[in-house]
C-alpha cells in the first residue's frame, strides 16, 4: 500500500497557498493527456466533411487545446505560468466510437509539470468540438479525459497502466 502524499497547496494552518518551485531543478518535463468526444455516426461525418456550420472541426479543435494549454494557469487556481516549449494536438477520428479522440502532449524546460496543461488542453478541445456540431448533435459526451504519461522532474515518470494504488 502507497501512502497518500502530504497536500502540498495547503499552509501549515490549511490556507490555500501555491506551492514554491524556486528550489527546484530544472528539467525537461513531458505530458499526455487524451480524452474523446462520443457522438452520434452523422455528427462525425458532419465533422469530416468539413461542411459543419461554424466551420473547419478539427482546426479550431486543435487552436483551442494549444491556446488552453498556454492558459491553464490562468484557469486552475494555483497553477503556474509556465513558458511551453511544445504543445502537439492529434485529433482521431474513430467510425468506431463514434467520435473523436484528443490527444495532447505539452513539454517545458522548467521547475513544475505539465500535466495540467496537457488535461486543460485535452478538454478545452473536446469542449470547441462539443460547441463546433451542437446543432447537430447536442447529445455528445466527453469521457476518459485522463494523463497518459508524463515524465521529468522529481516525482519521476508515470505511465497509465503502471501505475501502484493507492488503496
Amino acid at each position: 500500500m502507497t501512502a497518500m502524499p502530504d497536500l502540498t497547496h495547503l499552509s501549515p494552518t490549511g490556507q490555500a497557498d501555491m506551492v514554491d518551485v524556486s528550489g527546484k531543478a530544472v528539467t525537461e518535463r513531458i505530458a499526455i493527456a487524451e480524452g474523446q468526444i462520443i457522438m452520434q455516426k452523422a455528427t462525425l461525418d458532419l465533422a469530416l466533411s468539413g461542411n459543419a456550420k461554424k466551420g473547419d472541426v478539427f482546426a479550431a479543435a486543435r487552436i483551442a487545446a494549444i491556446m488552453a494549454a498556454k492558459k491553464a494557469h490562468d484557469l486552475i487556481p494555483l497553477c503556474h505560468p509556465l513558458a511551453l516549449t511544445k504543445v502537439t494536438v492529434d485529433l482521431e477520428p474513430d467510425k468506431g466510437l463514434p467520435g473523436i479522440r484528443v490527444r495532447v502532449l505539452a513539454k517545458v524546460l522548467g521547475q513544475t509539470g505539465v500535466e495540467m496543461e496537457a488535461l486543460t488542453g485535452v478538454s478545452v478541445a473536446c469542449l470547441t468540438i462539443y460547441d463546433m456540431l451542437k446543432a447537430a448533435d447536442r447529445a455528445m459526451r466527453i469521457e476518459n479525459i485522463q494523463l497518459v504519461r508524463k515524465s521529468g522532474g522529481k516525482s519521476g515518470d508515470f505511465v497509465r497502466g503502471e501505475e501502484t494504488s493507492l488503496a
